[in-house]
């Protein structure tokens, strides 16, 4: 382990340490005018990338809501603090953290980890304890039908992440006069809960269209290395290439692309923005599609951050590095505004009183419309498909939130 590794994991600690040294009453973090709530979130292991940039977004959150007033229940003010610990990227950590942050922090509030593999290990633990949480970066549908009524998430699931490059596929092939069942598709899939339902939706429109899959692998565990599949892509010439595996599965397909000189007319993948594969790849990314739940340039505002370009001026200004805000943190930002809402609604800090408020959200944010379902996932808000042009990603379906037409073939 790395000398920086270990202080990463001993500052978390620390900070979490820092939490239960001041624990009051188990039945309530709610210590003075401070709010308590708890998050295992991944800082180091394969999802530490998103995990810092989803911490990065809880922590504007709290910024924000602490420096406009906090919140506001039974006429005093609170301010909101988080207590983190580091999940490793592990789901068994991730559970067992949870059982801290409850059982020995007296945490009664959380906010979610990071990925659908973890946020599946922790539901379990907050639905035992009947400790509602607010989560922002487990997508996958299954999280949803287990009948689960303490877990709220304020993202799309994860089956309609690229399922919109498929309708793409098929109206750029009608427009070069093909049938779009003429389309062949080639797919790359990591092998975890939320690439697996990407990968659900995308088999699911091409099912519509009567398209073929003519590569559908699996990617290596480690994902470092997908050679093997773009060797078959590049002997099959596919129309079309889809890729889901998380950050680094994204930085290595941008990479892989480079190096072996691949050349598919479309090519669509998740992650693109916190992968940061502009600014590591360059110009050979000019043409990917890029999914996401969240853009500047979309028409939606709030009270609290403005419009969803004031939101990302203030995130760039707020931390250094980041050319495009990726959307896990705008939104790890709206999860915790969800927190807000939900407590002043409730005017209570009663768990069931604030699950029941959290039951009820009907929100508009600069991250978009937060209206749960039974289930708790948001009904009210649409994925959008970003394509990378000249260095810039722009919004190019749905046609009612494109900013820009799609360039296809890409060059």
């Amino acid at each position: 382990m790395s000398i920086s590794t270990k202080f990463l994991r001993a500052l978390t600690f620390g900070v979490a340490a820092a939490g239960l040294m001041a624990a009051g009453p188990v039945n309530a973090k709610v210590e003075g005018n401070t709010i308590s709530i708890g998050s295992a979130i991944s800082f180091t292991g394969k999802y530490s990338t998103n995990g810092i940039h989803a911490k990065n977004g809880y922590n504007l959150g709290v910024k924000r809501i602490n420096e406009t007033g906090g919140v506001k229940v039974g006429g005093k003010s609170y301010q909101l603090k988080i207590i983190y610990y580091d999940d490793e990227s592990t789901p068994l950590r991730t559970a067992q953290l949870a059982e801290r942050l409850i059982k020995q922090d007296g945490v009664k509030f959380i906010l979610g980890p990071y990925s659908s593999a973890t946020t599946k290990a922790i539901a379990p633990i907050t639905e035992k304890y009947k400790i509602p949480m607010v989560e922002s970066e487990g997508a996958a549908r299954s999280l949803f039908t287990q009948g689960y009524k303490y877990i709220f998430a304020v993202l799309s699931t994860s089956e309609q992440y690229l399922a919109s490059s498929i309708a793409l596929a098929a109206e750029m092939a009608k427009k070069a006069g093909k049938k779009p069942s003429s389309v062949r598709v080639a797919l790359a899939f990591e092998n975890d809960p939320f690439s697996l339902d990407v990968r659900a939706g995308v088999l699911e429109d091409m099912k519509k269209y009567g398209m073929k899959a003519v590569v559908d692998d699996k990617l290596p565990r480690d994902l470092s290395d997908m050679a093997a599949t773009l060797t078959k892509v590049k002997a099959l010439k596919p129309d079309v290439l889809v890729i889901s595996g998380h950050s680094k599965g994204a930085a290595t397909g941008a990479r892989q692309i480079k190096e072996m000189k691949i050349k598919v007319p479309m090519i669509a993948m998740t992650h693109c923005e916190s992968a940061k594969v502009i600014k590591k790849f360059g110009a050979s990314t000019n043409g990917f599609l890029c999914p996401t739940q969240w853009a500047p340039s979309l028409s939606y505002k709030d009270d609290l951050f403005g419009t969803a370009s004031d939101y990302d001026k203030l995130f760039k200004k707020t931390y250094s590095g980041y050319k495009n805000v990726p959307y896990q943190a705008a939104q790890a930002t709206a999860a915790v505004q969800v927190w807000k809402d939900a407590f002043e609604r409730a005017n209570s800090f009663d768990t069931e009183k604030v699950r029941d408020a959290l039951a009820a959200t009907n929100m508009d944010t600069f991250y978009g419309k937060i209206k749960f379902s039974k289930a708790g996932n948001n009904l009210a808000k649409p994925m959008v498909l970003r394509q990378i042009q000249d260095g810039k990603l722009n919004v190019v379906a749905p046609l009612k939130w494109a900013s820009h037409k799609v360039d296809w073939p890409r060059k």
